[in-house]
């Protein structure tokens, strides 16, 4: 039988254990979106400090990241402690079944606009998906060709032999390329189709495919590091967080509106979609 001494001696040690833990942590991943990891860190002290305190959870209990690119984030969100990940939708079709990611919430972005993509070619050369043989598709989000083809690009016609597919952060370039008549069209989120008509050479480029209104950026969790009761408190928390004192501030200073409920069930109706159109793709 285990003596008092040696009891209080277990204790203190597992204490110290506990004690020296590292917090779980919230990985936010954006491939090629603006910022650094060294730049974002004071937003993402401020994320976590607000996140935890709408939970209820113990202050320094979770600390976040940011990583603009698509291999350190995976490599941070496959680490132990990676509990939670905040993702933009086409991250969470090319990534989300092998990492276990379950959409929570959505993140309401300053200026999201319609959350449409749409296509851009050169004026008068594409009319429908058939003519892009040959050609490039450039997007900040050609890392997820599952995304381009089965979800933003959905209804718009099986893509031909030879149509590449290709990541590019450098998204004014590459219009450039296009309105000069090459073979590039050009996949655009919504703020950037928003800002498309500024351009000076807006007038050579044609908008040859808009998708239907899509979610942006969602809060998962990451497999089973969260318990049922801390993933209520934590969605529950974030979901009122404009109305807490500071929230609206915090928002502000991560450019957010608000967080809302996500549609499951639309979120795997796109899963589904990407998936079919991973099948098809030339």
């Amino acid at each position: 039988m285990n003596s008092p001494r040696a009891l209080v001696l277990a204790f203190l040690a597992a204490a110290a254990t506990l004690a020296g833990a590292s917090p779980r942590a919230l990985i936010v991943c954006a491939p090629g979106y603006p910022g650094t990891t060294v730049e974002a860190q004071p937003a993402m002290d401020a994320l976590a400090r607000g996140a935890s305190a709408a939970a209820g959870w113990q202050e320094g209990s979770l600390a976040a990241v940011y990583h603009e690119k698509e291999e350190a984030g995976l490599a941070r969100l496959r680490g132990p402690d990676a509990a939670l990940a905040l993702v933009p939708l086409p991250f969470l079709v090319e990534h989300g079944v092998a990492l276990a990611l379950t959409p929570r919430l959505l993140a309401i972005g300053e200026g999201d606009g319609s959350g449409t993509w749409t296509l851009v070619a050169p004026k008068g050369k594409v009319g429908s998906a058939s003519d892009l043989a040959g050609w490039e598709i450039l997007s900040i989000a050609g890392y997820s060709p599952r995304f381009v083809v089965g979800v933003a690009l959905s209804g718009f016609g099986r893509l031909p032999a030879g149509a590449r597919i290709a990541f590019s952060p450098a998204i004014l370039s590459a219009l450039r390329r296009s309105a000069r008549g090459e073979k590039v069209a050009v996949l655009l989120d919504a703020s950037q189709s928003a800002a498309l008509a500024d351009l000076p050479f807006a007038a050579q480029l044609d908008r040859v495919h808009t998708s239907p209104p899509l979610p942006g950026t969602m809060l998962c969790t990451v497999g089973s590091r969260l318990t049922p009761a801390e993933i209520r408190a934590l969605t529950t928390g974030l979901l009122g967080l404009s109305k807490r004192d500071g929230g609206p501030e915090l928002l502000r200073t991560l450019r957010m509106k608000r967080f809302d409920a996500v549609d499951v069930a639309a979120i795997e109706a796109l899963l589904g979609l990407a998936g079919e159109g991973q099948g098809s793709r030339p």
